[in-house]
């Protein structure tokens, strides 16, 4: 069964954002058993990277970092077909685009993304006019074919974007395009005050450092591990993560005073290779890193694990808390079991509680793990392993960018409190 509808840009974008920020019951939810799976390194298929003349003086291009253009036809006068591949199987629907097009005139086409048989379009189109700032198309030009799965639910099998191109170029992506570029940049910046220090850990796959940065100038008997984009296109997580650690930054007598009781050690991109490549979610291995905890196959995971061990012995100190950031289709906190206690029992379900009070009509939509045992994620790790009290911050795909700050900067601002107070 197929129905073919076009979102109006009001209803549409508010439906998103209220899913993405708000639970319907507000209470404790469970969350399933995750998998346990194989970690070795599996075969990938690289792009064909380059720019491509399509045909009746169109070009497109998915030769830069962070792209992901798998194949493109000029079907008619005014119809490109686009097809979007992952890097591998078995995968989740998290099927990542990003590619740029112009034309030697201005004309109007109709721009069709396809998928492979069994995956669905997942991530509302951005546009962006010099490759830096993008912002959401309008919706009135989007238009999706989607069909009914045989879990119950309807999802676009295609999309039909209606554009405008010419000798301007028209980017065009999944979510805002955060390449590593992106992050040294951001590190540079912060890099400039004296409590923040860079620690190389390691090497990815394809020999990219992975970088630490310590932040603080507590004696590190107790520190914090904070980090994102272990999934590429998983952007709104990494926004977040920002907005936390700006705030931890802020010339502000609360942070002032937190810095100088604890220690937080930041990996802003645990997945370098994945983004450069415009990868789905996985490494360059071919494994999504986040069930890559327990048998620690891949490098990047192996790089944090010894680093925070190694922290550990030489400080003789403890990690206290762990906060990974990542994306999904709405905001979520994924929890330790709450009956299990690490080395601060009780911080995070109080300081979820707390900042929800700082976010205007906000109830926390928060999904505790029904495990009494260490499992194959980064938080099952920092807390089983490590001690840790530990949080897996997931962010709605479509929720609106400054909430997302807003609520980062509300978790930073009430766990410094909790800590500071303790």
């Amino acid at each position: 069964m197929k129905i073919r509808f076009t979102y109006h840009a009001h209803l549409f974008l508010y439906f998103m954002a209220a899913i993405s920020c708000k639970s319907s019951t507000g209470v404790w939810q469970g969350q399933g058993a995750i998998q346990e799976v194989t970690t070795t390194n599996k075969p990938i298929q690289l792009q064909y990277k380059g720019t491509q003349d399509i045909g009746k003086g169109i070009f497109a291009s998915n030769d830069y970092e962070g792209a992901r253009m798998n194949g493109i036809s000029l079907s008619r006068d005014t119809l490109i077909t686009v097809l979007i591949t992952p890097e591998n199987t078995t995968i989740n629907p998290s099927p990542w685009y990003a590619f740029k097009v112009w034309a030697d005139e201005k004309k109007g086409v109709t721009m069709r993304l396809t998928y492979p048989e069994g995956t669905y379009h997942r991530y509302f189109p951005k546009v962006s006019r010099n490759g830096e700032v993008y912002q959401n198309l309008d919706s009135t030009a989007y238009r999706a074919d989607t069909q009914l799965t045989s879990n119950g639910t309807y999802r676009a099998t295609t999309v039909d974007l209606s554009l405008e191109i010419g000798p301007d170029t028209l980017w065009i992506a999944s979510q805002e395009l955060v390449g590593t570029k992106h992050v040294e940049d951001w590190k540079d910046t912060l890099l400039s005050h004296s409590y923040i220090q860079k620690i190389k850990t390691g090497e990815s796959h394809e020999g990219r450092e992975l970088e630490v940065l310590k932040i603080g100038q507590g004696e590190e008997k107790q520190m914090l591990m904070v980090m994102a984009l272990q999934h590429p296109p998983e952007i709104p997580g990494y926004l977040a993560m920002k907005a936390f650690i700006s705030t931890i930054c802020e010339d502000s007598s609360l942070a002032a005073e937190f810095r100088k009781k604890y220690v937080t050690y930041l990996l802003p991109m645990a997945n370098p290779d994945g983004v450069v490549h415009g990868h789905w979610r996985h490494n360059r291995g071919g494994v999504d890193i986040n069930r890559d905890w327990k048998a620690f196959e891949q490098p990047e995971t192996r790089a944090i694990r010894d680093f925070m061990e190694k922290a550990v012995q030489e400080s003789e100190g403890k990690f206290i808390f762990a906060l990974d950031f990542h994306s999904t289709w709405e905001d979520i906190y994924y929890t330790i079991n709450e009956e299990l206690e690490g080395n601060f029992p009780g911080l995070v379900p109080q300081m979820i509680r707390e900042s929800a009070t700082l976010l205007k009509d906000y109830t926390p939509n928060i999904r505790a793990s029904p495990g009494m045992e260490s499992g194959v994620t980064s938080n099952s790790y920092f807390f089983f392993s490590q001690g840790a009290e530990a949080l897996t911050y997931e962010v709605g795909d479509n929720t609106p960018r400054e909430f997302v700050k807003e609520k980062g900067r509300a978790t930073a601002l009430k766990l410094m409190e909790i800590l500071v107070n303790q």
